[in-house]
């Protein structure tokens, strides 16, 4: 598909660098965010808990030292390969960490990161930058299915990101999946925020000792897209880990399957896309 210009609001739109695993550096004018900072490099491991360890299998394609100024952090929730110990201990400690509750009262009180906000679902925080801003809403997430394998495991939050001018419409809504699994509940986000111009979706279908799957598949996540309809489709969170165990390319089948190819923005590691605000433009990538 070839890009179609509007040249009124062609700077209106959002611009991600994709630096792996769930980790995505997100710009919109003069705002720039940064989801689950996880910077550890291929080879070393990542603690998700309960003494499990999963080895990294690739590089970020950006080092931790070498991130611009950040309004913000968006972080899902508190495991080693979405807030690892290069980003605690290399990140500004005065920057503000987006959060659920559990992971900012972890945050703040054990690791001094003194500007934490826990969000609960569907509470909102509005960051403002010059003359843009973004509304972060925590919306619901389930990181697993039975109920006890959920608490031990640390809450988890997806989040909707509305951008816009300060005081104007919002002109571009990025969901971001978080890692949860499909479940009924993912679907009050469609009635509450219709019309998402990029669904990031985190994939892997990642598997525990005993089996368990603990976010989604290829067959999952192209269904919750399906169900959200958004404009464009972004996967991300797959292959990293040898907790992973569900390709990219399952994604991508199932995804065809159910009609979704076109909205697929195929922007792998490393890789840059441009999201444009305006309807009939469409993603690029360098």
């Amino acid at each position: 598909m070839t890009p179609v210009i509007d040249e009124t609001t062609s700077d209106d739109a959002v611009d991600l660098h994709f630096v792996g695993n769930a980790t995505v550096l997100l710009r919109y004018r003069e705002l720039t965010l940064l989801t689950d900072p996880n910077f550890l490099h291929r080879g070393q491991y990542a603690y998700l808990g309960y003494g499990l360890l999963s080895r990294r299998l690739t590089e970020p394609a950006l080092d931790v030292t070498a991130l611009p100024r950040l309004d913000a952090v968006v972080l899902s929730h508190l495991h080693g390969d979405h807030w690892d110990r290069t980003a605690r201990r290399h990140l500004d400690h005065t920057v503000p960490v987006l959060t659920t509750p559990h992971a900012a009262r972890r945050l703040r009180v054990a690791h001094g990161f003194r500007h934490t906000a826990g969000l609960r679902t569907w509470q909102g925080l509005t960051l403002r930058h010059g003359a843009s801003q973004v509304r972060v809403t925590a919306l619901p997430g389930r990181h697993a299915r039975h109920p006890v394998l959920r608490g031990l495991l640390p809450p988890v939050m997806g989040s909707m990101l509305e951008f816009g001018p300060v005081r104007g419409p919002v002109r571009l809504r990025l969901y971001v999946s978080g890692d949860t699994l499909l479940y009924d509940g993912l679907e009050e986000i469609a009635r509450r925020f219709p019309a998402a111009d990029l669904a990031v979706l985190h994939l892997g279908g990642t598997r525990l000792p005993g089996g368990f799957v603990v976010t989604m598949d290829g067959a999952q996540g192209a269904e919750l897209a399906r169900r959200l309809d958004p404009r464009f489709v972004l996967p991300v969170h797959y292959g990293d880990y040898t907790v992973m165990r569900s390709p990219l390319s399952a994604f991508l089948a199932e995804a065809d399957r159910l009609g979704l190819g076109e909205r697929l923005v195929h922007c792998e590691h490393g890789q840059r896309s441009r999201v444009p605000a305006a309807r009939g433009a469409v993603p690029t990538v360098t």
